[in-house]
């Protein structure tokens, strides 16, 4: 039982404290791109060790979160519920700042795998920010608006990832677009200066959080019982990954200068098929054991959580695949025949496009009037479009495709006059929409496919916290716990995308085709929507009747 009660009214001070946090995350990972380069060229890597720039810090959030659960189970005890959500974002900042501070001494030695430590530091920061961070949002008022506060956090992270890589471009390069001879000119030393202003904001911000008056301590009765069961299968998962995952990476290492035939296309599919198998199997064996007997299962007792971890894990894998492979999609002839250099700007227009929901989503926290309200899911949207122009003008990039994106910008604001701000209508609408939107890009080529697979971020850019809102919702004092799980699945992004590109490498079915990846998983999120609300009901939890508690 919750020791500090929900507020009838969203705590609009305590959340404009809180998401500061998210604004890091999106600031931090989209800045971390502008290092590949950089990386690639200094310390003499091939194109694949450059990408562990990115493995290093998103490995960190499935391995944190198990790490922080395993401590939590030797103990019996739910660490986040003990400390509190504004103390644990608060050891989050600090464990970040120290990863800045390794980070800073890896730079100083030179030295490429400490780098990666320190990223890897500063994301298992990161990991225990978002644990806390995002019950808390749904603490700071009623239930069943939880959604809504996750989602305003989750505009701001994407404002911090619209801006990252201009503002780290800027710091390091002096220009938002980085040519060879910057790269080559670049010394280690403005590195070191822009990790210590780092590490110094994650202080500041330690700071805020700790002495704020506004922030409740959002502490909870810490849980005595433990959960071996469900540590068994988590254990159990993270040994078949790591087996799975040893051929993938070994064949890159050792064959990464010989040419890739079928056959080794083939064996690294099956392999990170095995990965997905292995995944979705525990978890739904999982399930099925805790419903028959819940005992030592903690939070995965509950099905709207079990189920709930599958939809993150799915969600997140759809919604970095969807741009991840978009590179190679726009160089092909039928989609424009793009360059390397020519794709920046759809890039920027997906994520952008996650802004211009999260953005949208956010309006009922400011309660408006019922007729303001209908006003601003018009112009929110449009305004929020026009950053993203705006943003990418200012990198100079080419903004002229995308004027005709604003019908798709459009036809999410219809969709939002549909949901009602109930999360599993929204959850439902939105992944349906998704479904449909991939399989009109495969059916199609040209400008119509193209704004059929980027409005993917448009309908990706709610799901989070409705997924979220949804998967913790009556856990009670295994909120923590099951907050901790749900971190676990941001582990869908290292597994979907690979597996989309793996096929994509068949020549049967090529990169247009592989985009079916997205499109099943929007069905299942569909599904889940559908699910997940039928099983709330039998709890006596409707969100979308408004008694949710």
């Amino acid at each position: 039982m919750a020791t500090t009660s929900p507020t009838p009214k969203t705590n609009s001070g305590a959340l404009s404290t809180l998401v500061t946090v998210f604004f890091f995350w999106g600031f931090i990972a989209a800045g971390n791109g502008v290092f590949i380069p950089f990386c690639k060229h200094y310390f003499d890597l091939d194109q694949f060790q450059s990408q562990l720039i990115d493995f290093a810090f998103y490995g960190a959030y499935y391995l944190g979160a198990l790490l922080f659960y395993i401590i939590a189970s030797v103990f019996g005890n739910d660490l986040i519920a003990k400390w509190g959500y504004r103390n644990s974002i608060v050891y989050g900042l600090v464990f970040s700042a120290l990863g800045a501070g390794v980070m800073i001494a890896a730079v100083n030695a030179g030295s490429f795998p400490g780098m990666l430590a320190g990223l890897f530091t500063v994301a298992l920061g990161f990991s225990l920010q978002q644990t806390a961070a995002n019950p808390f949002a749904t603490l700071l008022g009623t239930p069943e608006t939880g959604a809504q506060r996750i989602t305003l956090g989750g505009g701001i992270n994407s404002f911090g990832t619209a801006i990252g890589p201009i503002v780290v471009a800027v710091a390091l390069f002096g220009t938002t677009i980085a040519n060879a001879s910057q790269i080559n000119a670049l010394g280690l030393d403005k590195v070191t200066i822009l990790y210590a202003c780092v590490g110094a904001l994650f202080l500041v911000a330690a700071g805020l959080f700790l002495f704020s008056k506004k922030l409740p301590a959002g502490k909870f009765e810490s849980h005595s019982e433990k959960s071996p069961k469900a540590l068994g299968a988590l254990l159990l998962l993270t040994v078949l990954l790591v087996a799975v995952f040893i051929p993938v990476f070994r064949s890159y290492i050792v064959d990464k200068n010989a040419p890739v035939d079928v056959d080794v296309q083939s064996v690294r599919f099956k392999w990170l098929l095995a990965g997905l198998v292995s995944i979705v199997g525990i978890l739904l064996a999982s399930l099925g054991a805790a419903s028959r007997k819940p005992e030592g299962w903690g939070a995965m007792r509950y099905p709207q959580l079990v189920l709930g971890m599958l939809a993150i894990f799915t969600y997140v894998g759809v919604e970095v695949t969807i741009q991840s492979n978009l590179g190679e999609l726009l160089k092909q002839h039928d989609f424009g025949g793009y360059v390397s250099s020519g794709v920046a700007p759809f890039i920027s227009m997906y994520w952008g496009s996650l802004m211009i929901g999260r953005w949208t989503g956010s309006i009922r926290n400011f309660d408006p009037s019922e007729n303001l309200k209908r006003i601003l899911l018009i112009v929110v949207p449009v305004l929020a479009f026009g950053v993203v122009l705006l943003v990418n003008a200012i990198a100079q990039n080419d903004i002229h495709p995308f004027y005709g994106y604003i019908v798709c910008v459009l036809l999410q604001s219809a969709a939002f006059f549909m949901t009602g701000d109930k999360p599993a209508r929204t959850l439902m609408l939105f992944s349906g929409l998704g479904a449909l939107c991939m399989l009109l890009g495969i059916c199609t080529v040209g400008t119509v496919s193209i704004y059929a697979f980027l409005s993917g971020g448009l309908f990706c850019s709610v799901m989070w916290p409705c997924i979220f809102a949804l998967s913790i919702a009556g856990l009670g004092s295994y909120t923590g716990q099951g907050s901790a799980f749900l971190i676990m699945m941001i582990l869908g992004g290292a597994i979907l995308p690979p597996l989309q590109g793996k096929l994509a490498d068949i020549p049967s079915v090529g990169i247009h085709y592989s985009y079916v990846i997205p499109a099943v998983g929007f069905g299942y999120l569909a599904w889940f929507g559908f699910a997940v609300r039928n099983i709330l009901k039998k709890q006596g939890l409707d969100y979308d009747a408004g008694t949710g508690h």
